[in-house]
């Protein structure tokens, strides 16, 4: 049975006495982080030089650092609301501060999106990897510590435990240990919030050496609140959601546009024929309702993907993700989200949450082991995944910058893309947003070519932007550039086209399609008005942890945000905001800012600029 502890540092103390001064700690991917165990063991080597210590992780979770006084005032109370109790990550904040002492590392082969960007220490010590191969580079560091956040329960005087939310990659270290490839001890913290999650990660109590278990370090989990859903990331769901085939399987990424594509697979099925007329007035021009996939889902979908998010569960209580596999609808290997979405994990019926198992890395990510089966299972798979940029030739770029700069990771994109050459019938669906707002104009992010790519042009399959569809698997230069630029911006369209024809990939007379050449923000938003106006693509598509009065804020501080990278625009905003009384509905806005009374010229002008932004964004 496992040592009890109440006391971080007295279980630091004790995994330092079994283990040694030469620490090589493994920290799950996000969520399953036992911050009090990792903070104490830090302050151990912080305060003893001869201690080293080496951490090694993926996804650090922070809470947000809002900057602006119009940020920190609507932020701030977000922050206290949901992420008050959550402990901050002691190596997080010294790394920002260029302040880690020199016998301690912190290695990660994913970041937070955009987080580390400039922080000299993190970037020179990200190690590229795909994610089925963390596991792997682990052992030959030498791994010798996991620390793992887990849920408890206790059946007839049995105590077990659960890893919950990252089965991921300590499963596939555990496995690894059980063969004698490796020795390592696993210390665990439990939380109360955490699901007990049935399946591979529910283990006896005597795989862990050491247990902190107190409601001292008990805190609540961390939940991102969720996003609202802009009409470029709606258009990019629909048309993604025109892609997947009933009967398959799925996969999908992170953030608004997972979000976007469940909403959009939800319309289809429970309301097919509003799914007909928005795709048709999302096509461009006048052309045939070009859908590959339009009908409900009769025989349903089978859910294989490494992140678990609550997208998925509304996907389950729709009847879309009812193909059973031994089973179980949904194989997942990490999961990260909002309260609500911990809540519903929580509160499951047993049977409900059978059929939702995690798994390790290597069963998601990977068709190696069990190999047959796995393709039985995965027939007609979409994997759709996030990218920020891609070439005309189709190369994508997804978690890193020219300048060797990185964003976030590889993780698994890449491993889906190698699953969908690899199984009949698969598509690797990748999703990116046509442009990007600089400080000083709009750029594509369609380029004629780039300096960093994490899926070479060989790979090439489908790119979904707001403006359609480019498949482009198995197809000529020549093919794949034509229907690249027709779901590029029409504004950037001609230099595109002229790179490509200076280059010789594009006979010298060709020409866009008149019904691509309209390719604008405007379109699109047109296209959507009418059903956003009734509902059914509202802007937080499973409810949100923001008030009713923060979801007003959020467009009108985004269209601030708009503004600020056109300064001209400014004045504009400002004389409407002086000129134009606000309403009872933009003073409780306005309120909510601390700017029902300004007192100084600061406040006053904010207050011009947030009054004009809420009635220009409830007008759009």
């Amino acid at each position: 049975m496992p040592k009890q502890f109440s006391d971080p540092e007295a279980i630091a103390e004790d995994i330092i006495r079994d283990v040694g001064t030469n620490l090589v700690v493994g920290l799950p991917l996000g969520l399953g982080k036992a911050n009090h165990v990792v903070n104490a063991l830090y302050a151990r080597a912080a305060a003893d030089r001869s201690i080293k210590l080496t951490l090694f992780s993926a996804l650090t979770l922070e809470k947000p650092r809002p900057s602006g006084l119009l940020e920190r005032r609507f932020i701030g109370p977000v922050i206290d609301r949901l992420f008050g109790g959550y402990p901050d990550l002691t190596y997080a904040n010294a790394l920002h501060a260029g302040e880690l002492p020199p016998n301690i590392q912190v290695i990660e082969f994913f970041f937070l999106a955009g987080k580390w960007l400039h922080v000299p220490f993190a970037q020179q010590h990200y190690i590229s990897a795909n994610y089925t191969h963390a596991a792997s580079y682990l052992l030959t560091r030498g791994l010798n510590v996991v620390t793992q956040l887990v849920a408890k329960r206790v059946v007839d005087g049995v105590t077990r435990y659960s890893l919950s939310c990252n089965t991921d990659t300590t499963l596939d270290l555990l496995r690894a240990r059980a063969e004698g490839r490796t020795s390592f001890k696993v210390f665990a913290q439990v939380n109360s919030e955490l699901p007990f999650m049935p399946g591979a990660g529910d283990l006896p109590a005597d795989e862990f050496s050491a247990v902190l278990d107190s409601p001292e370090t008990d805190f609540p989990l961390f939940a991102p609140p969720a996003e609202p859903v802009s009409d470029t990331k709606y258009a990019i769901g629909l048309h993604a959601a025109g892609l997947v085939r009933d009967g398959g399987s799925l996969q999908i990424g992170i953030g608004q546009i997972g979000d976007a594509l469940a909403r959009a697979l939800i319309l289809r099925h429970r309301n097919n024929a509003q799914f007909h007329h928005i795709m048709k007035r999302l096509m461009p021009g006048s052309e045939p309702l070009a859908v590959p996939e339009t009908g409900s889902f009769e025989k349903g979908l089978y859910g294989i993907s490494e992140m678990l998010t609550e997208a998925f569960l509304y996907l389950i209580d729709a009847g879309i993700l009812k193909r059973e596999v031994d089973g179980v609808v949904l194989h997942g290997a990490f999961f990260l989200g909002p309260k609500s979405f911990y809540r519903a994990l929580r509160e499951m019926t047993a049977e409900q949450i059978a059929r939702i198992q995690m798994m390790p890395v290597s069963f998601t990510n990977e068709l190696y082991g069990d190999e047959e089966t796995k393709r039985r299972a995965r027939v007609d798979a979409r994997f759709v995944n996030n990218a920020m940029m891609a070439t005309l030739m189709g190369a994508v770029i997804s978690d890193g910058l020219e300048n060797g700069q990185v964003v976030s990771g590889v993780g698994g994109q890449y491993n889906f893309v190698a699953q969908a050459f690899a199984l009949q019938g698969a598509r690797s669906i990748l999703t990116i947003e046509a442009t990007r707002h600089g400080r000083l104009k709009t750029h594509s992010n369609i380029r004629w070519s780039y300096g960093h790519e994490t899926i070479p042009r060989h790979l090439r399959d489908v790119i979904v932007t707001e403006y359609g569809v480019a498949d482009i698997r198995g197809k000529s230069d020549a093919d794949v550039i034509a229907a690249m630029l027709q779901i590029a911006d029409s504004r950037i369209q001609p230099e595109l086209v002229l790179q490509a024809k200076d280059a010789g990939k594009l006979p010298k007379n060709f020409e866009i399609p008149l019904a691509h050449r309209e390719n604008f923000p405007e379109r699109i938003a047109q296209a959507l008005r009418p059903a956003r106006d009734a509902g059914l693509l509202p802007s937080f598509p499973f409810g949100s942890d923001f008030t009713e009065v923060e979801q007003r804020l959020i467009p009108a501080l985004q269209l601030l945000r708009e503004a600020q990278r056109t300064p001209l625009l400014l004045p504009g905003l400002l004389w409407q905001g002086m000129t134009q009384p606000p309403d009872a509905s933009k003073r409780e806005c306005l309120a909510r800012l601390g700017l029902d009374r300004p007192t100084t010229f600061a406040e006053r002008a904010y207050r011009a600029l947030v009054n004009a932004a809420l009635a220009r964004s409830r007008a759009g």
